[in-house]
Parts: structure tokens; C-alpha cells; sequence
């Protein structure tokens, strides 16, 4: 509980606040809103926590960034496709969201994306459910700076750039269009 309160602190509008309980005190969370937050999702398996921030913050700012990897190359190197970002980008703090982190690639592809519009690296959030060292290892070699809130670390990645032991394809799996 206190790494997780210690990550989201890292988000400047969350600051410790005193809350009295029936049963005693308790050290939670406030939202201040001083910085404006906005949530970036890279479209499509982002779009899946995209909407689990938004139940939580239902105002929020919305951007999206359109990532695909290219299956065809070895390293699965991402391809940039689209971006639709709140004009006011570059004055938020941005919560950048994808359950998957395999290589780094689209993460990486993602947090540039950002930097080209104005956002600081130190304002940029990178949270994830499912993520391995590889791809750790290459976001923190490119941005120090970047804060990553993840769920689970596998163990690696197979020939095909997938989670091992992983689930697949998030997107596939959750939206039902496996192939």
C-alpha cells in the first residue's frame, strides 16, 4: 500500500490527507486539482484503462495516440499512425496508459509523441498492468525521469514479442477479436 501511495503521489494534484474513519484515522489520499491531469491512451488496448480513469476522474482530459507494431519486422518496431491531444497538452500532468509492455517500442514511440507537443518527460505518468524487464530496462534507459506504475512483471519475452508467461494479445483478448 505505501509504494502504491508513494506512485501516486508522484501525480501533483494528489496530495496526503487526514481522513477520520468510524474506526480511527487514516492517512488516504486528496485530489487538489493545482496541475490539470489529462489521460492518454494508445489506442486500442489503452482504451481499456482509459475508461477506468474516467470512472475515477470523470472530467478528465482525454488524448489518444495511435501505436501499431509492425508484425512483419523481427524487433516488432512501433509504427505511428495518429495522435488527438487536448490543446492544452503541454501544461498537464499526463497519465499515459497501455496494459501491455513488451519492448518498450510503443511506449516509447508514445512518451516522444508527447515530448513533441510540449509536455515535460518529468509530467508524463506511463501506467500498465502487465509489463517485463526488457521493456522496463529500454523506457528508463531513453527517460530516467518517467514515473511507470505497473502491476506485474513477467519473466520475458518469446520469439514473437510476447509477455511470457504472459496473456497474448490484451486487446484481442478482451475485446474478442483473436485471430
Amino acid at each position: 500500500k505505501q509504494w502504491y501511495q508513494r506512485r501516486v503521489r508522484g501525480v501533483p494534484s494528489v496530495v496526503p490527507k487526514q481522513i477520520t474513519t468510524p474506526c480511527g484515522i487514516y492517512m488516504g489520499l486528496n485530489d487538489c486539482k493545482d496541475k490539470p491531469l489529462c489521460v492518454v491512451s494508445i489506442i486500442r488496448s489503452g482504451d481499456i484503462l482509459l475508461e477506468a480513469v474516467r470512472k475515477l476522474e470523470p472530467g478528465i482530459r482525454v488524448g489518444k495516440i495511435l501505436i501499431q507494431r509492425d508484425e512483419e519486422d523481427a524487433d516488432k518496431k512501433p509504427i505511428f499512425f495518429y495522435k488527438k491531444l487536448p490543446a492544452d497538452i503541454s501544461q498537464c500532468y499526463v497519465l499515459l496508459v497501455d496494459p501491455m509492455l513488451a519492448t518498450g517500442g510503443s511506449a516509447i514511440c508514445a512518451i516522444e509523441t508527447l515530448i513533441a507537443e510540449g509536455v515535460k518527460v518529468e509530467n508524463i505518468m506511463f501506467v500498465n498492468l502487465f509489463s517485463c524487464a526488457e521493456g522496463l530496462i529500454q523506457i528508463q534507459r531513453k527517460f530516467p525521469e518517467i514515473n511507470v506504475v505497473t502491476l506485474s512483471v513477467d519473466d520475458t519475452l518469446n520469439e514473437d514479442k510476447f509477455l511470457v508467461p504472459g496473456l497474448g494479445d490484451f486487446g484481442d483478448r478482451y475485446y474478442g477479436t483473436n485471430h
